[in-house]
């Protein structure tokens, strides 16, 4: 059964109890591999990628596996998912396209160049590090709200800037001052716990991908010492702190680091200079792999070490040869995580088709990375995504009554600084709580309670009958049903119908007897269902 079965389900609606419904929906594979046509989704190869040295390594890979390389996917397919990655948003009818009647041959490789430019990009993957980052006004982090927006704007600064991430990290582990007025000392508020074994933790967490437990015992507590002098002085000022090393303590102080290796600290210096100095060498091993493993994450799926926060010696990567070819880059590029995403975004290896090449061996295929690992869309894409098509504010909430909490009806989930401030939405499609800094906060698994919010919700209801955008495409199609469908299609799905789903709609259509408006509606409807509109794929 494929997503096409979405084109009955407004009709079974009415027909059938919401409850029953909703069972029937729930039941539906909702596969896109089953779902995909092959007009629709199979590559021309006009466009493709030239292989480049990233894939070559995946190649190999591949072959030792008995494995092949997925076909390059579609200009629509690389574009949906390329604006969903790399901005967090659906590309808009006109950029869609544009994109499809450029005949250049570097057109990917320019539209790439395009979204790095964007502004959205800053918002995209800011949120994405202040998950990391756990920025969060209220229980269990306590930054309060206007802590919580200084830290946010340093981040996203940095990212829109392109600070280099060497920079970017030795700034939050040595600053001194203010947690209002030097934002990234807040990394050291941010923890659950002011104890020396936390900020020690988080530290390897963030930046190393470590968890710190899973080490010797001397070298945990060699790095702990290094931020055992990390001291908070309040001020006069409602919640303000100066976050600083002790300056009461004056003398030596001995270490150790994470690779072994025993420090002494000298008198009046900071101890945390001595680990951010070791961390961010070309010569750590931690450092510059931590990095570029997270990033693949991010636009692959899964880590080349998996989990991207879980690197130890035997949780080994799957390619070995790629992890060192990407940390070489990001090393050579002196730190530059937009190199990274550049790389990555122009391979052939991010470029390929959702469809394995082989259906004998799906997981493999994922695992290796031969396909792209089709994923649920983020909580905050997702809300954005649908507020975007239908208009309507989702109505934000905060648990405490501040300024800094009173949020205009235009910001974006994308935007939002604060993880304390969410809704119904946000909550219920997995958004993480901002609590531990691990990548496993964020739920993207879908559940029976989405669905079922997507299909029998009168907010989701509502949004669609009152849509502009579905009014707007009516408009422009007058009285041409396959223009309507192809507006629906490009505005919703990001590419034209195949031939079987231009056919199916417009029988739809005609045997709906409350008219074209109730149609469309329809459509909309069974397209926001869809796995095709929810997921990465």
């Amino acid at each position: 059964m494929s997503d096409r079965l979405a084109f009955s389900l407004p009709v079974l609606k009415r027909a059938m109890g919401m409850a029953a419904m909703t069972l029937l929906a729930l039941a539906c594979p909702w596969a896109i591999a089953e779902s995909q046509s092959r007009d629709a989704f199979e590559a021309t190869g006009d466009h493709a990628t030239a292989l480049t040295e990233l894939d070559r390594h995946v190649i190999a890979d591949l072959a030792q596996h008995g494995l092949q390389m997925s076909p390059p996917a579609s200009d629509e397919v690389f574009l949906r998912r390329a604006y969903v990655d790399v901005l967090g948003a659906l590309p808009q009818a006109d950029d869609v396209s544009t994109f499809l009647v450029d005949a250049r041959a570097d057109k990917r490789a320019r539209r790439i160049e395009t979204l790095l430019d964007d502004p959205r990009f800053a918002d995209r993957w800011s949120n994405k590090w202040c998950d990391l980052l756990r920025v969060k006004a209220e229980f269990p982090i306590n930054l309060w709200p206007n802590g919580v927006q200084a830290y946010h704007r340093w981040v996203h600064e940095a990212i829109t800037s392109n600070t280099r991430y060497n920079v970017f990290v030795r700034e939050l582990l040595t600053s001194s001052g203010s947690n209002f007025r030097v934002p990234p000392v807040n990394f050291y508020r941010a923890v659950q716990g002011r104890e020396p074994a936390n900020l020690a933790s988080v530290a390897a967490l963030t930046f190393m991908g470590s968890r710190i437990e899973t080490w010797q015992a001397d070298r945990r507590r060699g790095a702990e010492a290094l931020f055992s002098r990390v001291t908070y002085k309040p001020t006069a000022e409602w919640k303000e702190e100066i976050i600083l090393s002790n300056p009461a303590i004056y003398e030596p102080l001995e270490a150790m680091l994470p690779d072994g290796t025993r420090v002494t600290v000298a008198a009046g210096d900071d101890p945390r200079s001595a680990f951010a100095n070791w961390l961010i060498r070309d010569e750590n091993p931690w450092f510059a792999r931590a990095a570029v493993n997270r990033v693949w994450c991010w636009l692959l799926g899964r880590g080349i070490v998996h989990e991207p926060d879980d690197l130890r010696p035997d949780n080994p990567p799957v390619n070995p040869a790629l992890l060192r070819y990407l940390e070489s880059e990001f090393k050579r590029s002196g730190y530059d995580l937009k190199h990274i995403y550049r790389l990555i975004l122009n391979s052939r290896t991010y470029q390929q088709s959702s469809i394995p090449a082989s259906s004998t061996d799906f997981a493999n295929a994922e695992k290796h990375f031969g396909c792209y690992i089709v994923r649920r869309m983020d909580a905050e894409v997702l809300v954005d995504a649908l507020d975007g098509l239908f208009g309507g504010a989702e109505g934000y909430v905060s648990p405490i009554p501040e300024p800094f909490t009173h949020l205009p009806p235009y910001l974006g989930a994308m935007e939002l600084a604060d993880g304390s401030i969410s809704s119904t939405f946000l909550e219920l499609f997995g958004r993480p709580s901002r609590d531990t800094g691990l990548e496993s906060e964020r739920n993207n698994a879908m559940t029976g309670s989405q669905r079922m919010y997507l299909l029998n919700s009168s907010h989701m209801q509502k949004k669609v009958e009152r849509s502009n955008a579905v009014k707007n495409w009516l408009q422009h199609a007058r009285n041409d049903d396959a223009k309507l469908i192809e507006s629906i299609y490009v505005g919703v799905l990001c590419r034209q119908p195949s031939t079987d789903e231009m056919r199916t709609a417009k029988q739809y259509i005609k045997a709906r007897p409350e008219g074209r408006q109730a149609a469309a509606n329809d459509l909309t409807w069974a397209m926001i269902n869809s796995r095709e509109f929810l997921y990465r794929h």
